[in-house]
Parts: structure tokens; C-alpha cells; sequence
């Protein structure tokens, strides 16, 4: 597992206030193996292990914050994945 990089703040405000809400989002992020995956959930928790911050799902899946891509149309700053897009449905 890659070292963790912390996400920029004003992006974390942007997954608490979505958490706060409780409502279905898409989310895009890479898996472990580096696939690029898109899900509608609603973020049910936001917490540090191992000094590691993650995001659990509704669904019970758990997303590593720096593997985040976009989350609600914000795409998280800082990571180069501005042109990354798809929007397949």
C-alpha cells in the first residue's frame, strides 16, 4: 500500500457536508489494484485509521480520501485528475 497523501480541506468540507446530508452521490475513486470506479452511495462515515483517512459507504465499502477522484462533481484538487471523466451509465 502506497504511503497516504492528505486531501486538500476545503475538499473534506465537501465530503462532511455531503455526509451530513444523507443523500445518494457519485462518487469516482481508484481501487487498490488502480481501477477507476464510479458508485452512487451516500457517505455514512468519515473517520482516521492508522493514521490513514477514509470514507465509509452506505453500501459498507470503505475508500482510502486520497484515492478519491470526484465526489458530487467536485473533482479533488491537487491530484492531476482534472480530464478525467466518465460518465457511463
Amino acid at each position: 500500500m502506497s504511503s497516504y497523501q492528505p486531501i486538500d480541506c476545503n475538499f473534506y468540507d465537501i465530503l462532511e457536508a455531503n455526509a451530513t446530508r444523507k443523500r445518494y452521490i457519485r462518487i469516482q475513486y481508484f481501487s487498490d489494484i488502480h481501477e477507476f470506479l464510479t458508485v452512487d452511495a451516500i457517505i455514512k462515515d468519515l473517520y482516521i485509521r492508522d493514521k490513514v483517512e477514509y470514507m465509509l459507504l452506505s453500501s459498507g465499502l470503505e475508500i482510502r480520501l486520497d484515492r478519491l477522484v470526484s465526489v458530487d462533481g467536485h473533482t479533488l484538487p491537487g491530484q492531476g485528475f482534472d480530464s478525467i471523466s466518465c460518465e457511463c451509465d
